[in-house]
């Protein structure tokens, strides 16, 4: 128990973690947005549109005409215009353009978000001494995260017509740990119950966060190969169970990132051992002495894991539309934003 809780009131503590809390939540509420803003910008190739990295003066779009033709001729300079999009009208690139600087802007927004809030309840004192450091933590992901993206953009400016599948999956998966450290901050500021839990309930959640990220850099593979758009027979691939030229390239290991064909079957196997694990969960919180708080937990967690997979294979099966790809990969963050909350709740509340 720290010094500061000792000297706070415990109903004026109660207070101020569920401010911060429910803060917390709507930081989380901002970055799942962003995540599915993302996936569109990458669904309709947008992440282009907008060549240059201006972190203040980008949050300004184009006025005028004359701004309009600037950002267009700014595109014309690159790979993807000259050798997919060579005579693009203005409309079209301005579609393009918005959903990008749209993305950016939110980038902008949440940085905002975190940054005002954050100074708000740190003078007024309603922050408890641990979390200051851990929210300077939050905050300072949030503009790795801005530079990441540049990384990310940057890579298709000059030799490529698109990102680097490393740096888009660098980009997703960072998202995707902001997003669930503030769920694990918010969830370790709630009340909770003093059911007991038991050590393997608590090492099997930890096993399925950490499985469930993995399953999320790999499906950004995918995406950064357009592997989706192939391949969309299920539950065959290609016509058979293990389908044939999967380790073609060489080394055989680069195969597992950049053969689109290894990628997308390395995905649909790494979901089936997520589900595996999720069951097994599951089964071993129901068979230990654990409260049951968490043994529902695990069956809510199977419920969404079921979900996600199915609306995998919708998106697989429809050749990954706008609307269904957004829905997976937003089921994606919901999946792990429980696993997260999940995994927290085995830990008690803070002192």
């Amino acid at each position: 128990m720290t010094a500061a809780t000792l000297t706070m009131p415990t109903n004026i503590r109660d207070q101020n973690r569920a401010m911060v809390r429910t803060w917390l939540y709507a930081v989380c509420l901002l970055i799942f947005i962003m995540v599915i803003v993302g996936g569109a910008t990458r669904l309709t190739d947008s992440g282009l549109s907008i060549t240059e990295w201006k972190p203040l003066l980008g949050a300004i779009p184009p006025l005028n005409a004359a701004d309009w033709e600037i950002a267009l001729e700014k595109y014309r300079q690159i790979p993807e215009y000259q050798q997919i999009n060579k005579g693009m009208s203005m409309s079209d690139f301005q579609f393009i353009y918005w959903w990008e600087w749209g993305h950016r802007f939110l980038g902008r927004l949440i940085g905002l978000f975190v940054a005002i809030p954050l100074a708000f309840f740190w003078a007024t004192g309603r922050l408890e001494s641990f979390m200051k450091p851990r929210l300077l933590l939050l905050f300072a992901l949030g503009g790795l995260q801005g530079f990441i993206g540049w990384w990310m953009v940057k890579s298709g400016l000059v030799e490529r017509v698109d990102v680097s599948q490393y740096r888009l999956a660098t980009h997703l998966t960072l998202a995707c740990l902001i997003f669930a450290y503030a769920m694990w901050l918010a969830r370790g500021l709630a009340p909770h119950s003093d059911e007991p839990v038991t050590s393997n309930v608590k090492t099997f959640s930890l096993i399925v966060f950490v499985a469930i990220v993995i399953q999320i850099f790999l499906g950004a593979l995918v995406a950064g190969l357009d592997a989706g758009l192939s391949f969309n027979d299920w539950p065959t691939m290609d016509g058979a169970i293990i389908p044939a030229d999967l380790w073609i390239q060489t080394p055989a290991w680069i195969n597992a990132f950049e053969n689109p064909k290894t990628v997308q079957f390395i995905h649909r196997i790494s979901a089936y051992l997520v589900l595996i694990l999720i069951l097994w969960q599951m089964i071993a919180a129901y068979g230990s002495e654990s409260g049951d708080t968490h043994k529902r937990r695990t069956v809510v967690l199977m419920a969404f894991g079921i979900a996600q997979a199915m609306i995998g294979v919708i998106t697989l099966v429809l050749q990954v539309p706008l609307f269904w790809g957004l829905v997976h990969q937003g089921g994606a963050v919901v999946l792990l934003g429980f696993a997260v909350a999940h995994w927290r709740g085995t830990k008690g509340a803070y002192a």
